[in-house]
């Protein structure tokens, strides 16, 4: 089973959520129907990145990871085409 790591975009305010799941397809579609409470006034939200893990505790890790500055930082270098459209 593949755990990943992912990032979504707010439409509404452009804010960013980091999180993981083991079925990625499904958490879209529960953020995006106000299932979440973390991201459920911030709708609708697009997935702008993510990143496939063999395990859960390498997922867990890389999402602490991307919610710190240097992960913040790396993620800007890696949108900055389409954060700067």
């Amino acid at each position: 089973m593949a755990y990943f790591t992912y990032i979504l975009q707010s439409k509404k305010d452009g804010w960013f959520y980091t999180g993981y799941t083991s079925n990625l397809e499904e958490r879209l579609v529960l953020h995006n129907n106000g299932k979440v409470e973390s991201t459920m006034y911030r709708l609708p939200l697009k997935l702008v990145y993510y990143e496939a893990c063999l395990n859960q505790q390498d997922a867990t890790h890389r999402e602490k990871y991307l919610k710190t500055a240097w992960g913040k930082r790396y993620i800007k270098s890696r949108l900055k085409n389409y954060l700067t459209g």
